[in-house]
């Protein structure tokens, strides 16, 4: 059986990362299975070098497509194109997308166009914010793919609620976890951890990015304002997305406890979560690694597509509101925080129970056509 797998930014490799492994796992075990991995170059991203894909076990891409910029619809069009031309010049069984970035709706529209199977990995999560591209993409994908592998119940549930069937919907677990979990021994201490005097507990992670945060420099403002101002003086580590670096450097913020470095990679950020007091976000795989780290998280958002991080986990999804910062940090500091749980399947084993039924959905499409896939597809 051939795949072909999808990444188009640097998130989407922490996602396939273990699929790659498992698949490389029952290949030493004789089961006929290949892949070729795509890279979209949706995101140019500096700290994809060597380094990034040795550090984290990481298959370097078969092809990059080298996509690069773009309005939303150059994006969109220039990765069709070019993936069209890879996909018939490399035809496959299963196309493999994960998430909800441009890429994985593109080379979806693309590979049924082409008559070729498509199967999504984190389908069925939404935010129901059409403003939100991502959102978009989620919807357009999961109306298209022949299977679902979901991260929690709920997330097959909407499927159920658009009219898909059940026995295409497969819940596996979430394999940004099992990314997570394979390297949690592995993280690095960044030199600033020592270089500033960090203590464990004793200082907080910042990250902002999206939109509705960072686009209007007074709200921003406000924002930063409203967190430095109520951490009774510990220290605040903001590693800065470049989308933010823009307007944060016109806006003259200055605390004596706000500490701007620059992007840091994934062990040595995580090893930062992992040790601080709380994380202030507005990003949603952030608050997964958290509520499975068991540190608290503050989600500047209206709305989550995560939710399970709040009903189950350490988040809390305070809106974009700088008023809410305030209570919350007191919320925070008088020790009344929720403890949090880990929501189910989230335990690292994701992507083997993937693979496990790609192979079951090749053996049902040969042997079984014209059968239950329900009574035969199961793990």
């Amino acid at each position: 059986m051939k795949l072909t797998i999808i990444a188009g930014a640097r998130p989407n490799f922490m996602k396939i990362a273990p699929v790659i492994h498992a698949i490389e796992k029952v290949q030493k075990e004789g089961k006929q299975i290949s892949y070729r991995l795509v890279h979209t170059g949706q995101h140019y991203d500096k700290n994809m070098s060597d380094t990034f894909f040795e550090e984290l076990n990481i298959p370097k891409p078969d092809v990059n497509l080298g996509i690069g910029g773009g309005s939303q619809a150059e994006q969109t069009a220039g990765i069709m194109v070019a993936f069209e031309k890879e996909l018939m010049a490399n035809p496959t069984d299963l196309v493999v997308v994960v998430g909800d970035v441009t890429s994985t709706m593109a080379c979806s529209i693309v590979a049924k166009k082409l008559n070729t199977k498509v199967a999504h990995i984190e389908a069925g999560i939404r935010s129901w914010d059409l403003t939100m591209p991502e959102e978009i993409n989620r919807m357009v994908t999961d109306c298209l793919a022949d299977y679902y592998f979901t991260t929690t119940e709920l997330a097959g549930q909407n499927l159920r609620n658009t009219g898909v069937k059940d026995d295409r919907i497969f819940f596996v677990g979430n394999v940004m976890i099992d990314t997570l979990l394979a390297n949690i021994n592995r993280l690095v201490k960044p030199a600033i951890f020592d270089a500033l005097s960090l203590k464990e507990k004793e200082y907080l992670m910042l990250t902002l990015h999206r939109p509705a945060n960072v686009d209007e420099a007074g709200k921003l403002k406000t924002l930063m304002t409203e967190i430095v101002d109520n951490v009774y003086g510990l220290p605040v580590i903001f590693p800065i997305h470049p989308r933010t670096a823009k307007i944060f450097s016109e806006l003259g913020i200055e605390a004596d406890n706000l500490f701007i470095v620059d992007p840091m990679g994934y062990l040595q950020f995580n090893y930062m979560v992992k040790h601080a007091k709380a994380v202030i976000t507005d990003s949603g795989g952030i608050t997964e690694e958290t509520t499975v780290m068991g540190i608290p998280c503050i989600t500047l958002r209206d709305n989550t597509e995560r939710p399970e991080t709040c009903t189950i986990g350490t988040n809390e999804l305070i809106g974009t509101n700088p008023t809410a910062i305030k209570p919350t940090l007191e919320k925070l500091f008088a020790g009344s925080w929720k403890k949090g749980g880990i929501p189910e399947l989230w335990d690292g084993k994701a992507a083997e129970r993937i693979v496990e039924l790609i192979l079951k959905l090749q053996e049902y499409s040969t042997e079984y056509k014209g059968r239950g896939m329900q009574d035969q597809v199961k793990l």
